[in-house]
């Protein structure tokens, strides 16, 4: 004859084996999922920086990280400004910037959102060389009203990042998602202030 079933002897033992691998598996899982979730330094690769314009002064250029990219934050002087006006459309690649990657608010020759301060990525369109600042007129030829030069290959840019004609960069310098708020400048965030 058997002897009968002890349920509550059964439960027991159920709850004691359970309850451990219930433990144990959470302990397996859980670095796995964290694993999955970027890191601080990744989201601070693509997070907005901010720049303190008040310290800049006309004719400085600062240069910032934003997703790994240098990017430079140039306050122009009125003499650069007015320089690129005169820059016939003949000698620019893209003079009115219809192929360029930049925001729609930065239209114009100045490729800004105020004339004085300009917004680039420091990295050549031709094969993602930094370019250097040659920002004396003649510097580069008699006819060159200053701007940026690229060692690697060549290419010329005027200071709204602007690629002259002749040269091998593509396309005209990337103009990053930005915003102004007094003296703060916002990049990696648009006009409407959402994140890019």
């Amino acid at each position: 004859m058997s002897e009968p079933v002890n349920t509550s002897r059964r439960r027991t033992l159920i709850a004691a084996t359970a309850v451990p691998s219930v433990v144990t598996g959470a302990a397996v899982v859980t670095p796995f999922v964290a694993s999955l979730a970027p890191s601080e330094r990744a989201k601070a690769a693509g997070a907005p920086v901010t720049v303190d314009l008040s310290k800049l002064k006309p004719g400085e250029k600062a240069a910032v990280e934003w997703r790994g990219k240098v990017v430079w934050v140039l306050k122009r002087t009125p003499e650069q400004v007015a320089a690129l006006e005169k820059i016939p459309a003949s000698q620019l690649q893209d003079p009115e910037s219809k192929k360029a990657s930049q925001p729609d608010y930065v239209k114009g020759a100045t490729r800004s959102i105020t004339p004085d301060l300009v917004v680039m990525e420091g990295v050549c369109t031709h094969l993602g060389c930094s370019p250097t600042e040659k920002g004396t007129p003649g510097e580069l030829g008699s006819d060159w009203p200053g701007g940026f030069y690229c060692p690697c290959h060549g290419s010329k840019f005027d200071f709204a990042g602007r690629v002259f004609t002749g040269s091998p960069a593509p396309a005209n310098l990337v103009i990053p998602p930005h915003k102004i708020d007094g003296v703060v400048l916002t990049i990696g965030v648009g006009q409407d202030g959402k994140e890019a």
